[in-house]
């Protein structure tokens, strides 16, 4: 078993610039980094956009449900009105096609499909896994890129369309509850999946054996200091999403 571990900039160094933007990405990919790992939602109107949250009120000075605006409206708003400090300059959303326009030949792309919320309920964007795939065709990255989501249902989906297209689930602290680690195994098995990605809270020092003997590749969120990136790429884990990827110097 190798142990490289892949570095991962979470959504671009969301410590480092406005997360998600043009900005954190191209600092990103100065940095020592193999991937970075971004959001999707979709407009209204169907347009891909990255972003993180479901709605546009704690990252930039507008408001409402992703899913309820125009792109046009969203492209209106500045995705670094809340950066803590401040931010010396505006920031589009971009669309899923600028960044993988800048990243191409310099990084590989973690694709998180998100889902939107109303009335406390998750909702799964419409045609959401093929507009993706669709968008990564275009851009010449199938092999570039890996697909990521806590909507499991989609991940299947999305190996229908480019079987060839790596996969891999994410595992939220409430879902570990409801699952043995057996049991999950077996589970995304059945999903095709190609990797597990969880909060780091959750890792136990068995883990990273069994997750590869099951034949799953293991990746860990968020972990921002020296001592954990140390420790857990010393416990054979895959890779490493961050959001102070210049920390990334101390892997080596």
């Amino acid at each position: 078993m190798s142990n490289y571990v892949q570095r991962v900039a979470h959504r671009g160094g969301a410590h480092l610039a406005p997360e998600n933007t043009l900005a954190a990405f191209r600092n990103a990919i100065n940095l020592p980094i193999d991937a970075v790992e971004l959001d999707v939602h979709m407009s209204r109107d169907g347009c891909t956009v990255v972003f993180h949250d479901y709605t546009v009120d704690k990252l930039t000075d507008g408001v409402g449900n992703v899913l309820d605006l125009d792109f046009a409206y969203l492209r209106r708003l500045n995705a670094a009105a809340h950066f803590p400090g401040g931010w010396p300059k505006s920031q589009l959303i971009p669309t899923l096609h600028e960044v993988l326009d800048l990243v191409k030949g310099k990084a590989q792309v973690y694709i998180e499909i998100k889902r939107s919320k109303r009335d406390g309920e998750y909702i799964s964007y419409p045609n959401i896994g093929k507009t993706v795939i669709d968008e990564v065709r275009v851009a010449g990255m199938l092999d570039q890129v890996l697909i990521i989501s806590f909507d499991w249902l989609v991940l299947p989906l999305v190996r229908s369309l480019e079987p060839g297209v790596q996969t891999g689930a994410l595992v939220s602290k409430d879902e570990w509850k409801s699952h043995s680690l057996d049991a999950l195994m077996e589970q995304l098995k059945a999903l095709g999946c190609n990797w597990i990605n969880m909060d780091c809270d959750l890792f136990t020092d068995e883990m990273s054996v069994i997750v590869h003997k099951h034949g799953f590749k293991l990746g860990l969120w968020t972990v921002n200091t020296i001592d954990e990136l140390r420790r857990f790429a010393a416990a054979g884990i895959d890779s490493l999403t961050s959001d102070r990827p210049d920390l990334f110097t101390v892997l080596g």
